[in-house]
């Protein structure tokens, strides 16, 4: 008897429209779903990652599968993937009794249509289909006229970089997300109006496919109803959504710099106007890490997109965790001794 396909979900969207978020409140409202989670990590440090264990359903570690896979407390599988896509799916696949859906959290650089495509590979067709594609969508970003809240990173830049083979203004990438889009989460809608929220969507529109479904939301949190079990089987039309890199071979976009900082951090205000200023005179588009305060019993959460940046604390330090501040700052041409030499100065001048 053959067994059923594994429906895949596939979420993507720029940098901090709230993908992690939307994740997060998918597996804590999974209702007895056993979902497999792919996590394609962007930095040296495992910041989203360690976001997903810390969500409040828990991990145990001891269930991982050569490093790999992470068994969830709720019978859900987590991994966390750079490359090795295809090997990861043939562990998933080997596994399909014990995985009700798949949601594959791509990174904000990346291209979803290459992605889709994969799905064509015969090893990976057997035992898997794209179920849809989920593209959030920053929604102020794009009521400010931009596709995501970065000032830095605008259509007309370009990166001098002789090893790519594209130089994508991210605009494009914004539009090709959307373009590969079975239904949009439009995303951190609270305090806008319906006149601001109409005009959203009529710009989200006029770059999704016609009739492509729009939900709102507000901090990342969508029925999971709403975005499992769509049943699109995106691989079989995918090739018929148009985008700006159809003619390309190579969409390789881990080209952008990741540098990792570990910091001495006494005040948290200090550290937000710090970075809010760093931003201004390098070509960083994302930071994101944890941050360990004298005195602070919590970890501190810190991400920023632009200039625009948000801290909470989001769980107690381990007794045999090491209380360090670390920081994954994401961009264009980073130099990261540079960078720490400067953040430490700043940081130490108060």
């Amino acid at each position: 008897m053959q067994l059923q396909k594994i429906p895949a979900t596939i979420v993507t969207g720029f940098l901090g429209a709230g993908k992690t978020t939307l994740l997060r409140h998918l597996l804590t409202q999974a209702q007895g779903r056993r979902i497999a989670v792919i996590v394609n990590e962007f930095g040296e440090l495992g910041i989203d990652g360690e976001l997903l264990r810390a969500c409040g359903i828990g991990c145990d570690e001891s269930g991982q599968d050569n490093g790999q896979l992470f068994e969830l407390a709720n019978g859900c599988l987590c991994c966390t993937v750079q490359e090795e896509f295809a090997p990861v799916m043939e562990q998933l696949a080997a596994r399909r009794g014990q995985i009700d859906h798949l949601v594959i959290e791509t990174s904000g650089l990346a291209l979803p249509k290459p992605l889709v495509q994969a799905f064509q590979w015969p090893q990976i067709r057997n035992a898997f289909t794209v179920d849809a594609v989920v593209t959030v969508v920053d929604a102020p970003a794009v009521l400010a006229g931009l596709f995501a809240e970065n000032p830095v990173a605008v259509d007309a830049q370009r990166r001098a970089d002789e090893n790519l083979d594209h130089e994508t203004p991210l605009s494009e990438l914004f539009e090709d997300q959307l373009a590969s889009a079975d239904l949009v989460v439009l995303n951190k809608l609270e305090g806008l109006d319906a006149a601001a929220v109409a005009q959203i969507e009529a710009q989200v529109r006029a770059e999704a496919p016609a009739g492509v479904q729009l939900v709102h939301a507000r901090h990342g949190q969508v029925a999971p109803e709403l975005v499992l079990g769509l049943g699109r089987a995106v691989e079989d039309v995918i090739d018929a959504r148009k985008t700006h890199h159809d003619e390309e071979d190579d969409h390789d976009h881990d080209a952008f710099d990741s540098v990792a900082v570990t910091l001495q951090v006494d005040d948290r205000d200090r550290l937000l106007a710090v970075l809010a200023a760093l931003v201004q005179r390098h070509e960083i588009y994302r930071a994101k890490g944890f941050v360990a305060l004298p005195g602070a019993a919590m970890r501190l959460v810190v991400q920023g997109v632009g200039q625009r940046f948000d801290s909470q604390f989001d769980r107690p330090w381990r007794a045999d965790e090491e209380r360090t501040s670390r920081l994954v700052l994401i961009g264009d041409h980073l130099d990261g001794p540079a960078l720490q030499q400067e953040l430490q100065a700043a940081l130490g001048g108060f």
